[in-house]
C-alpha cells in the first residue's frame, strides 16, 4: 500500500530519566478521553515497569509490524491480556470507619493480572537489582501497520500533521488492526464494536495546545513539537544529538514517539563497593531502542561530564528544561486560551 503523503510530522520525546512512574499522564489521558461506555478498561497512555511484561501482558512476543519490508502476522489482545477493570472497595476503605482496612478488587474471581501487576518488580538480583519506568501510547507511525491492515479505510494518517486516526463510522471492528500493530496500543470497545486509540490529543493539537499526557506530567518527561522544526525540542533530541530513539525499530513501523533511554547505576560488589559497570544489561537496552542506544548512552555520559567540567552544554540545558514550555514548541498555548481541559 502506498505511504501517505504527510506534509509535517507532530512527535514526541520522552526523558526515560525523568519519569517519577506516578501516571499523573495516564490519569489525564483517561479522564479526558476514555471515560464513555465500553472504555473502562482502556488506558490509551500506559506506563509500565521494565523489564516487565507490560500491557497487554507480554505485548512484544504478539506479532505484527514488518520484518524486512513484509508484513508479520500478530495476534489481537484480549480483554484479559489488557487487564480487567475492577471495582474496588472505596467506601469500606475511605469512608468506612475501620483502621485496618485494605484496598482489594471487589471481583468474585481471584484476579490474575492487571496493567500494572508487576509494578516495580523489575530484574536483576540484590544488591544489583534495577528497573525504570516506560510510559507508552500510539507511536503515530510513518508507516502504520494498523492502516495497511484496515479492509475498511477507516484508519487514516493526517497529511498536516502525521497523526493517525480511526474514523469509527468506517470501522466494523474487525480488529485486523490490533493484529498488525507490534506495539498492541489499540483497543477494541464491545459496546460501539469498533476499534479505538490515542488520537494524539487531536482537538488541543490544532489549536497549539500540548498533549494532556505532555502538559500534566510533573517530571517534565515529554517533549512536543515537530520533527522538522530545527529550533524545536524533537528536532535537536532525535535528529541534531541523536540521543532520542524508537522503542523496537525492527518493528518497522518507523514509529514518531522517541525515547532518551535510561542512565544505569553502577553495579555493586559483595562489599557494596562500585564496580563501574552498568546495571541495566546494555543487552536489554539494545534490545529496546537497537544498537544506536550505545551511542546515545555515550553522548549523554559526555555532555554530563562536560558540565562536570564547568562547560556549556546544550543538551544537558534541552534535557534539564528549566523552562517548561520550551518543551512544547509550537504548542506553548494554555487550555484556558481555547477552552480545552
Amino acid at each position: 500500500m502506498e505511504q501517505a503523503t504527510v506534509r509535517r510530522q507532530v512527535a514526541m520525546v520522552m526523558d526515560l530519566n525523568k519519569c517519577l512512574g506516578c501516571h499523573t499522564c495516564s490519569v489525564a489521558c483517561k479522564t479526558m478521553w476514555t471515560r464513555r461506555p465500553g472504555m473502562q478498561g482502556m488506558w490509551w497512555n500506559t506506563v509500565n515497569t521494565a523489564p516487565g511484561a507490560g500491557t497487554p501482558r507480554n505485548w512484544e512476543t504478539m506479532g505484527g509490524g514488518f520484518r524486512a519490508g513484509e508484513p508479520i502476522a500478530g495476534h489481537p489482545p484480549a480483554e484479559n491480556e489488557f487487564g480487567e477493570a475492577w471495582e474496588f472497595n472505596y467506601d469500606e476503605v475511605f469512608y468506612g470507619g475501620r483502621q485496618d482496612a485494605t484496598l482489594k478488587p471487589l471481583s468474585t474471581e481471584q484476579p490474575a493480572w492487571g496493567p500494572n501487576w508487576d509494578e516495580d518488580v523489575g530484574g536483576g538480583e540484590y544488591p544489583n537489582a534495577y528497573y525504570f519506568y516506560l510510559p507508552r501510547i500510539c507511536n503515530h507511525c510513518t508507516r502504520p501497520a494498523c492502516l495497511e491492515a484496515c479492509p475498511r479505510a477507516a484508519i487514516s494518517k493526517r497529511s498536516e500533521d502525521g497523526i493517525v486516526l480511526i474514523d469509527e463510522e468506517r470501522c466494523r471492528g474487525y480488529r485486523f488492526c490490533a493484529e498488525a500493530c507490534p506495539y498492541k496500543k489499540i483497543y477494541y470497545n464491545a459496546v460501539t464494536g469498533t476499534s479505538q486509540k490515542c488520537i494524539f490529543c487531536l482537538p488541543r493539537v490544532e489549536q497549539g495546545v500540548a498533549t494532556a499526557c505532555a502538559r500534566q506530567c510533573p517530571g517534565r518527561v515529554r517533549f512536543l513539537g515537530y520533527l522538522d522544526d530545527v529550533d524545536g525540542p524533537i528536532y535537536k533530541l532525535v535528529k541534531q544529538f541523536r540521543v532520542a530513539l524508537p522503542l523496537h525499530p525492527e518493528y518497522g513501523t518507523e514509529p514518531n514517539v522517541f525515547y532518551v533511554p535510561p542512565l544505569s547505576p553502577p553495579m555493586l560488589d559483595a562489599n557494596g563497593d562500585s564496580t563501574g559497570n552498568r546495571r541495566i544489561p546494555a543487552q536489554y537496552l539494545e534490545q529496546l531502542f537497537g544498537p544506536e542506544v550505545h551511542a546515545a548512552l555515550e553522548r549523554i555520559a559526555g555532555e554530563m561530564q562536560r558540565r562536570r567540567d564547568g562547560e556549556p552544554s546544550e543538551l544537558m540545558d534541552l534535557l534539564i528544561s528549566r523552562r517548561w514550555l520550551d518543551m512544547f514548541k509550537g504548542f506553548e498555548r494554555h487550555p484556558r486560551e481555547v477552552g480545552a481541559k
